[in-house]
């Protein structure tokens, strides 16, 4: 890179939830960077970040549109260095992201190329990965295409669900995040265009209400991944017997199962431990389930 280190950065932070909490204190903790302002989401605006700018002196924004010229308005009087955005929620246009001289970033909880768009932990899982990545990128006009500063990848195993991949996300965000901003803080680092890792990548889509309902002619794979994708703090993968919603919270594979042909969503067994259920090859284990309707062998679900 052809500039030099900056003496004191002075940032914009665009932001919502406990990621953010933390990578707010790792900036205000360091000397060499300032936050001008903090803008939260505009649809319950984070109240820890409201509190701590009060008790910081740190102007805080909420805008229903941040890419209106009232708002554009206000946020150029702060004459920034850079824009960081964790975990906002609105389109950043060319007009708002290209005005701080070193640009915008993001941190998104997926490895980019792979995996842009929304709902990246939940997909990871359901497409049966062996790690996800989280990576701080420039907003470009694409969905999380923008160059890449700085990207990590973390392990998934059997035993993750989506609320362990989002803690390692709330732990790791922030700290990637700062370690970036360091890094364009001293000019120290070359970026990296995704066309260069897949000239396509992929994009995912936001889940919606009914993308929680179990098919039992799919895998018990496809079946584990899924309820382990979807457990608390989401929406709970479902079934349903006798017009009655059953919300399935954890599910064991069961390695040493046959895979035959019966019927898909059969309860076949129940005991101390849960119930098995038959899938489209083999069965799985169901051990934590919420349900206001007893469930016995022999039942089947749909």
């Amino acid at each position: 890179m052809n500039r030099s280190s900056i003496d004191k950065l002075k940032i914009g932070y665009f932001a919502d939830g406990p990621w953010s909490h933390k990578a707010l204190e790792l900036l205000v903790c360091d000397p060499q960077l300032s936050i001008s302002f903090i803008c939260a989401r505009y649809t319950n605006p984070d109240p820890h970040l409201k509190a701590r700018s009060a008790e910081l002196g740190i102007t805080f924004y909420v805008s229903e549109n941040v890419n209106s010229a009232q708002f554009l308005e206000s946020i150029y009087s702060h004459n920034c260095d850079l824009f960081v955005s964790m975990s906002f929620d609105q389109i950043l246009r060319k007009e708002l992201y290209a005005y701080p001289p070193l640009g915008t970033i993001n941190c998104h909880a997926g490895k980019l190329p792979f995996y842009r768009g929304r709902n990246i932990l939940n997909w990871a899982l359901i497409n049966d990965e062996t790690e996800f990545g989280i990576t701080v990128h420039y907003v470009d006009d694409g969905v999380d295409t923008g160059d890449i500063v700085m990207q990590r990848t973390y392990p998934i195993s059997d035993e993750d669900d989506y609320a362990s991949l989002l803690n390692v996300a709330y732990r790791e965000c922030p700290d990637l995040l700062y370690e970036s901003i360091q890094l364009i803080r001293t000019a120290s680092f070359d970026r990296v265009s995704q066309d260069s890792i897949h000239p396509c990548g992929s994009i995912c889509s936001k889940r919606i209400a009914g993308d929680e309902k179990i098919d039992w002619s799919k895998s018990s794979r496809n079946i584990f991944n899924l309820i382990r994708a979807l457990t608390h703090p989401g929406p709970l993968a479902y079934t349903e017997l006798d017009g009655h919603k059953v919300q399935i919270v954890k599910a064991e594979m069961l390695p040493e199962a046959p895979s035959y042909i019966c019927i898909p969503g059969a309860i076949l067994a129940k005991d101390c431990t849960g119930f098995l259920v038959k899938t489209g090859d083999t069965y799985i284990r169901i051990t934590v389930w919420q349900s206001e309707i007893k469930l016995s062998a022999g039942q089947r679900f749909s």
